[in-house]
């Protein structure tokens, strides 16, 4: 089966985090036999960057994969990380983890009738064809979905802001409206038989670029030995 493996990289973003991540995400998609598609230039211009990821529903018609792969540029992946395809359902969607959406959203009707509280956390995602629905656009404007929007007392203390989540927002909101079955990935990875931390990935949104990097260079030669 076919899979492509989204990133996205809007005004050459950060190159001392990509210099580290994309070597290690392009060997994954190689690993998998994924095509690696790097998302550049903007078509949601009115809305955060990181709405951007919403080209995903676009694209991944247009290419025919039967699954897609979202990282973050800034996620480090480790070099044993499995094909997680060959373990989720097509009819099931995924993220590395979840939060309680309740926390973070004012909710609409979806959130309500759905009733599940998926709070998506949208660096690493999984979809098949059958779920694209995932990435559809929100068809509310930028001002109505940032302001249903509210980041942890903790974030607001960080780099944090409403705008910095309004893909995780569109997703959890996706995800409620059309009824997308969930997992995560630490819940499969433990039907699998792997442990606690398995250190498959290494991904903090709440520190700035240069401590990404200090703590990057920690992860990759100390904890991994890479």
């Amino acid at each position: 089966m076919r899979t492509a493996l989204y990133t996205l990289n809007i005004d050459d973003y950060a190159p001392e985090i990509r210099a580290l991540t994309m070597p290690l995400i392009k060997a994954y998609a190689k690993k998998i036999g994924a095509e690696h598609i790097e998302i550049t230039e903007r078509r949601f211009p009115g809305w955060p960057v990181t709405y951007e990821k919403m080209q995903i529903h676009r694209l991944a018609q247009e290419n025919g994969a039967e699954w897609h792969i979202y990282i973050d540029s800034d996620a480090l992946v480790h070099p044993e990380t499995p094909d997680w395809t060959c373990y989720l359902p097509r009819d099931t969607v995924a993220h590395n983890g979840s939060d309680f959406a309740g926390v973070r959203w004012r909710y609409d009707p979806y959130f309500l009738r759905d009733g599940r509280n998926i709070g998506s956390c949208n660096w690493l995602t999984i979809a098949s064809s059958w779920c694209l629905d995932l990435w559809r656009p929100l068809d509310i404007s930028p001002e109505q979905a940032i302001d249903a929007i509210h980041p942890t007392v903790q974030e607001l203390k960080t780099v944090i802001t409403r705008e910095h989540l309004i893909d995780d927002y569109a997703l959890s909101s996706n995800i409620a409206r059309f009824g997308l079955k969930f997992m995560a990935l630490m819940a499969l990875e433990k039907r699998l038989g792997f442990g606690d931390d398995t250190g498959f990935y290494w991904h903090a949104y709440v520190i700035d670029a240069a401590e990404k990097v200090k703590q990057m260079k920690v992860v990759l030669e100390e904890k991994w030995k890479l």
